[in-house]
C-alpha cells in the first residue's frame, strides 16, 4: 500500500468518525433563546389631525421565541402638547423581525396591528379605530439585562377613521430590562 493511499484512507476514516460523532450542546446559531424584555418609551408623533405634535409615554414587551419569531406588544399614550384636547393612544401587537446583528446592535422591522383611540377637540367625541403600524428601529445591548432603543420609527394607518384614513407617524426612544432569559 502506497503512502498516498494510506493518507487517503486515514482522511476518509477521520471524516467518517467526525460525521458520526455527536456534540453535547447545540451550536449557538441553533440554540433556542427564549427571552422577555419589558421597557418604556418616550414618543413624539404627528397625529395627522390638528396642528400640534403630540408627546407621550409608552411601554413595550418583546418576546423572543426563536430567532425569527418575536412578537412585540406596545402601548402608547400621546397626552402631552394637546391642542384643543386632541390626543391619541395606541395598543398594538405584531411580529418584530431582526434584520442582522452586528456589534451589540440589532436593527429590526415590525408590523403591528391593534386599536388606536382618539379624543376630538374640546372633548366633543372619543373614538376607537383600527390601527396598523409599519416601522423599524434598532436595539443596542448595554449589559446582560439592559437594552437601549435609540430610535423606533412608526408610520401608522387608521383605515376606518371617520373621514377616510388617518396617517399618524412618529419616533420613539426608550430602554428595556431583560425580565427572563440569557443575553443574546
Amino acid at each position: 500500500m502506497s503512502i498516498q493511499r494510506s493518507i487517503l484512507l486515514l482522511l476518509v476514516l477521520l471524516f467518517a468518525g467526525i460525521s458520526f460523532s455527536r456534540s453535547q450542546v447545540s451550536p449557538t446559531a441553533y440554540a433556542q433563546r427564549f427571552t422577555i424584555d419589558a421597557g418604556g418609551l418616550g414618543s413624539l408623533f404627528q397625529p395627522d389631525y390638528g396642528a400640534n405634535h403630540l408627546f407621550g409615554l409608552g411601554a413595550y414587551v418583546d418576546v423572543r421565541l426563536t430567532r425569527w419569531i418575536q412578537p412585540e406588544f406596545e402601548g402608547r399614550w400621546l397626552r402631552f402638547n394637546q391642542f384643543e384636547n386632541v390626543y391619541q393612544d395606541n395598543y398594538l401587537v405584531g411580529p418584530r423581525v431582526p434584520i442582522h446583528r452586528f456589534w451589540k446592535a440589532t436593527p429590526y422591522a415590525k408590523v403591528l396591528v391593534g386599536m388606536g383611540s382618539m379624543n376630538f377637540q374640546f372633548n366633543y367625541a372619543h373614538g376607537r379605530f383600527t390601527d396598523i403600524a409599519y416601522g423599524g428601529g434598532a436595539d443596542i445591548e448595554l449589559s446582560r439585562h439592559f437594552t437601549v432603543r435609540p430610535v423606533d420609527f412608526e408610520y401608522q394607518q387608521w383605515p376606518n377613521w371617520v373621514q377616510g384614513t388617518l396617517y399618524p407617524w412618529g419616533v420613539s426612544a426608550g430602554i428595556s430590562y431583560r425580565v427572563w432569559g440569557a443575553p443574546h
